[in-house]
């Protein structure tokens, strides 16, 4: 359920509101915009009578909400949120690009990389110090020295830094040195990790399951904004289907229905959405001109010997091409890069 106050409503009304909210025993989310403020209603709502609402002082409507997902809804909060991430704004005017290596392998390797990216115009710098691998015998990264060589590198470059965090144990120490928080495909209904988050303090990108629906995911973004955190950009990344070609099946579709329905940031990130690099400048076209707020590409200075994703990173020159291409498409939808 949600109250929407009315244009002239002081803060002693939103106050009183707030109040006999809370008495009753629900949490209370508010959302201030230009005009007005909005009122998150969340706990048990069927039994609360909305005209009981409807007549305190300063309210101008209550309104139920029938998604199951209430405070990253449209509803709750009609303007676009936009989550700041040191110098960077994701759900602006401009589109964010995050680039670097599946996994930070070496100090050389990282230094490189995020040297051919911010040349290129990427703003963060992306990469993976623990990696969740489906084979135990594959390489599951540098742990905490990964994460100092990767603060370094972005710091080198004047870049924020989004990393990914497996573990609600681990979530102190990532963001220790990260300044955006990454929640992996496998991860996006641990709720355990997810609360932590919550409560870090750091803004959180959220991926697509590999099998999840868009309600699904606004879910999960939902169990970020109650436990204490409004600062949630989504990614789409693909989605698992019968279709053999790619790794996954880009769902560029997502990124409209999630505009239409939340108002949090949405990006995309194509080299998990095909694993094929050839293919992965196309749908980093496509994700942009389909309107997502900025995009999560895989680069490596060297990727036919990278220990991990190789086959879907971008050699810097092709990431450089396609950051060529992208300032030719972003001016024609209103938009900058």
């Amino acid at each position: 359920m949600i109250v929407v106050m009315a244009p002239a409503a002081d803060a002693v009304e939103v106050e009183h509101v707030i109040a006999r909210l809370v008495e009753r025993g629900f949490d209370v989310h508010r959302s201030t915009g230009a005009e007005r403020t909005v009122l998150g209603v969340v706990g048990p709502t069927a039994d609360l009578d909305p005209a009981e609402l409807s007549l305190l002082p300063g309210v101008e409507e209550v309104v139920r909400i029938s998604s199951p997902y209430k405070l990253v809804s449209r509803a709750f909060h009609p303007g676009d949120t936009l989550v700041r991430v040191r110098d960077v704004t994701f759900g602006g005017e401009e589109v964010v690009v995050a680039a670097g290596p599946c996994s930070v392998e070496n100090e050389d390797q990282i230094r490189r990389t995020a040297a051919a990216v911010r040349a290129a115009g990427a703003r963060l710098l992306r990469g993976g110090a623990f990696k969740p691998r489906s084979s135990p015998y594959s390489f599951q990264g540098l742990g905490e020295e990964g994460l100092a060589l990767l603060r370094r590198a972005a710091d080198e470059q004047g870049m924020a830094l989004v990393t990914e965090v497996l573990d609600p144990a681990q979530v102190p120490l990532v963001a220790g040195y990260a300044d955006m928080l990454q929640v992996g495909a496998r991860n996006m209904q641990n709720y355990s990790l997810l609360r932590e988050l919550g409560k870090a303090g750091k803004p959180v990108l959220l991926k697509r399951g590999l099998a999840a629906t868009i309600e699904e995911w606004l879910l999960s973004a939902e169990h970020l904004v109650v436990a204490g955190n409004r600062d949630v950009v989504l990614c789409e990344r693909g989605i698992r289907t019968f279709e053999t070609a790619t790794r996954n099946t880009m769902d560029i579709s997502a990124i409209p229905v999630i505009e239409k329905r939340s108002h949090l940031p949405v990006i995309a990130d194509p080299s998990h959405g095909v694993g094929i690099r050839d293919k992965v400048p196309a749908m980093a076209r496509a994700a942009v001109a389909a309107g997502a707020d900025g995009l999560l590409v895989e680069v490596h200075c060297d990727p036919d010997r990278a220990l991990s994703d190789g086959a879907q990173s971008l050699f810097p020159e092709q990431f450089q091409a396609l950051m060529d291409q992208l300032r030719i498409i972003v001016p024609a939808i209103g938009r900058s890069i």
